[in-house]
């Protein structure tokens, strides 16, 4: 690879089923690469199954990076990510090797390539929201409704992080926090990376049909049991990660508020909403391009044919 002023990178995404990791394996095969993961569910350990996490003999083909390094306690966001991936993607290019960056969560991706701005709340804010959501929550949530009715429908009424966030930045800002996702002010101008974005993309029937069927297959494997050994294990189910697509409503299920039935039927409903708002996100990278999980070697060339140059 060779070298210039900002190191390159080559990023696969889309939405989940459609392929990613398969695609991202075949490139980093053919083309001396190492994989990052940037989804924010693969990070943590005894989480295998449920995220699709890559297989023990994949990960032996290729080297992977920020798989399975944080326990179910810790916690990830977008400045932890970026710190991590940094620090990765540095070693891989002195490595003279290709970073090849793969996975669904695409603020991590949008935060790695921009860099953040840090959003300084005063301290005076800071404990009057605190001392507002302590006192009265509901009362709270009803005062983000009035300010900034778009994102107070997207979240829980007893959401006490998301709702304490909100206001904060709203205080301090003057502006509603749901503006912050459509400006992204909190992203810089300046790329930190060159990076290459190739999405796949699906029809949508065929995407959800593989959707329902991963699901399936996924129980089979022993995702039940999976859940099943956390909670012996001790790991609340209140846990964030554990509140994930698929790992809530096993845990429903176990628990005997469910029908192993109904809670396969939640996971697969939620999971193709979850796929489609990943396509809505990954629609506005403008500088994406779009193929078919069948054309690797028309991708392959593509992807050689930016690095020489």
């Amino acid at each position: 690879m060779k070298s210039s002023s900002k190191p390159k990178l080559l990023a696969v995404v889309g939405p989940t089923g459609s392929g990613k990791s398969e695609l991202a394996l075949f490139l980093a095969e053919n083309l001396s690469g190492e994989i990052v993961n940037f989804d924010s569910l693969q990070v943590y350990q005894e989480l295998n199954i449920g995220t699709a996490k890559p297989s023990k003999e994949d990960m032996e083909r290729v080297p992977h990076h920020l798989y399975d390094f944080l326990k179910l306690e810790e916690e990830i966001n977008a400045a932890k990510f970026i710190q991590m991936a940094d620090k990765v993607i540095k070693e891989i290019v002195e490595r003279d090797k290709v970073p090849i960056l793969v996975g669904g969560t695409g603020l991590y991706l949008r935060a790695l390539e921009y860099g953040l701005f840090t959003l300084e709340i005063p301290l005076e804010i800071r404990e009057r929201v605190k001392k507002r959501c302590e006192e009265n929550l509901k009362e709270a949530y009803e005062e983000l409704k009035k300010l900034d009715p778009c994102y107070a429908q997207k979240i829980s009424s007893k959401d006490k992080v998301r709702i304490s966030r909100a206001l904060e930045v709203i205080y301090t800002t003057s502006k509603p926090f749901s503006s912050f996702h459509d400006e992204n002010p909190f992203f810089k101008k300046e790329k930190r990376y060159e990076i290459l974005k190739i999405g796949l993309k699906l029809p949508r029937k065929k995407l959800y049909e593989k959707i329902n069927n991963r699901v399936i297959k996924m129980i089979k494997d022993g995702w039940i049991e999976e859940v099943r050994a956390l909670l012996d294990k001790g790991y609340s189910p209140l846990l964030k990660p554990l509140k994930a697509i698929g790992y809530k409503h096993l845990i429903s299920y176990l628990k005997g508020e469910i029908s192993l039935e109904r809670a396969i039927s939640l996971i697969q409903r939620d999971t193709r909403h979850y796929a489609k708002r990943q396509i809505t996100w990954f629609k506005k990278e403008l500088d994406l391009i779009w193929f078919s999980p069948e054309e690797k070697e028309k991708i392959l060339l593509l992807v050689k044919s930016w690095l020489e140059n």
